[in-house]
């Protein structure tokens, strides 16, 4: 049975009115070929004005649909002979994470990716899709032995986020991320990684560090899901506020295609990947296929410089400091391109140039010296968030300047004491 979204309803109920319609003619021997006609183009333009302009928590939504593809179904579409591989070699084998080996246009492959479930008994089995320290060393594992027999990684990324429980925390699960970061960097054979449904925080970056993302066009991607961003800004997860944080977040394709972070948006089929899974699967077997030609023949070392430019290029700073003559210095994006901002100040941080606006606040609020360095960091402007960052600084600066305000006071009692003392003994000595 085909499972709807809350925003597809009135869709449904005039999809369902037409199947009515369809029925009663069947069975009473009524033409109403016309009246079917007329729902049907009105069913049509309905879901061409829902599909076309779709909200970012309607993505979200879309990405979480349990019909779409999941890692298994496009690695056995796109590779020949596939061999899933199990293990990290320490702890046991994580079912939310799965990999292997197989063939691509001829080429051996190593692949990985989150899996989640069709169902409520898959879904506990694979844990959702949240995967442990050791679904982590597993991947790490396999991208090792690829680097060992030079065969090139695809990471296929669908998950909420790393699991959270305490035995994960226990055995690592932090660790586990930052390290598969770190080798994923330095790995000496092209990785292409593709965000197939939901892209949620340090769970998703685990296997997220290739030469080439990939993300299909409902997709989302984001350092946290947008119900525990309002749980954590607004005390609220509600639907209401999910889908406020959602739209300040940017965390849709098209957002993270403009920003620089994802390199193709695929498109999905009409109404989400869902709807024709074989077409979704023959789009990311083409979009993998040549993004992988196109690394095919590029020496070592100019792969991990590439891939280390590329990172280098994310995001945009802001340097304080000023010359002699008082003149501030601009700002740059990583690769040293100049981005122009206001002057500088000692007692403010010039926002970074931006056509959604800036929040910029230095680590501290405020800029106490004008050859420091400040980080500016390019968000959209919502109220909510300014008051908050703005409550924020304050309150920090009110705690730095209270135990000055304390120490002042003594300093000051105790010099008052030390010279009532020298006064006294200077009398006493006139005295005698």
């Amino acid at each position: 049975m085909a499972v709807e979204l809350p925003f597809e309803k009135p869709l449904v109920e005039l999809r369902l009115k037409i199947e009515e319609l369809k029925q009663f003619t069947q069975e009473k021997g009524i033409d109403m070929t016309e009246e079917v006609a007329t729902l049907e183009s009105k069913a049509k333009n309905l879901a061409e004005t829902i599909y076309r302009d779709l909200k970012p928590w309607q993505r979200v939504q879309i990405a979480r649909h349990p019909e779409r593809p999941t890692t298994l179904d496009y690695v056995r579409y796109m590779c020949d002979g596939f061999v899933e591989l199990h293990g990290d070699r320490n702890f046991r084998d994580d079912p939310a994470i799965v990999g292997g080996i197989g063939r691509l246009d001829g080429f051996a492959i190593t692949v990985v990716g989150t899996q989640k479930g069709r169902d409520t008994k898959e879904n506990l089995f694979r844990n959702f899709g949240m995967a442990h320290p050791e679904g982590y060393r597993k991947a790490l594992r396999l991208m090792k032995q690829a680097e060992k027999f030079r065969r090139p990684v695809v990471c296929f990324i669908d998950t909420a986020g790393a699991f959270p429980g305490t035995g994960a925390e226990e055995r690592g699960q932090g660790e586990a991320i930052a390290r598969n970061l770190i080798e994923m960097a330095q790995l000496r054979v092209p990785i292409v990684c593709v965000v197939t449904g939901e892209g949620g925080s340090g769970g998703a970056l685990g296997l997220g560090l290739g030469d080439r993302i990939l993300m299909l066009e409902h997709a989302w991607y984001s350092v946290i899901a947008p119900e525990s961003a309002a749980s954590i800004l607004w005390k609220d997860a509600s639907t209401a506020q999910a889908e406020r944080a959602a739209d300040a977040m940017r965390i849709t394709a098209e957002d993270l295609h403009g920003f620089g972070i994802v390199d193709e948006v695929l498109p999905e089929p009409f109404g989400g990947a869902q709807r024709a899974p074989a077409d979704m699967l023959e789009t990311v077997k083409a979009a993998v296929s040549r993004s992988l030609a196109a690394l095919r023949n590029t020496s070592v070392e100019d792969l991990l410089q590439i891939r280390y430019d590329k990172y280098r290029r994310i995001g945009i700073y802001a340097e304080s400091a000023a010359s002699e003559s008082g003149s501030a210095s601009g700002s740059k994006t990583a690769d040293d391109t100049e981005v122009p901002v206001a002057p500088v100040t000692p007692t403010a941080v010039a926002p970074v140039a931006s056509p959604h606006g800036t929040l910029g606040l230095s680590a501290e609020g405020t800029v106490a010296d004008p050859g420091s360095l400040s980080i500016a960091m390019e968000l959209p402007v919502d109220d909510a968030l300014v008051a908050l960052a703005q409550e924020r600084a304050s309150h920090e600066a009110q705690e730095r300047a209270q135990p000055a305000s304390i120490e002042g006071g003594m300093n000051s009692t105790s010099s008052s004491g030390k010279r009532g003392r020298a006064a006294s003994s200077a009398a006493r000595s006139l005295q005698e």
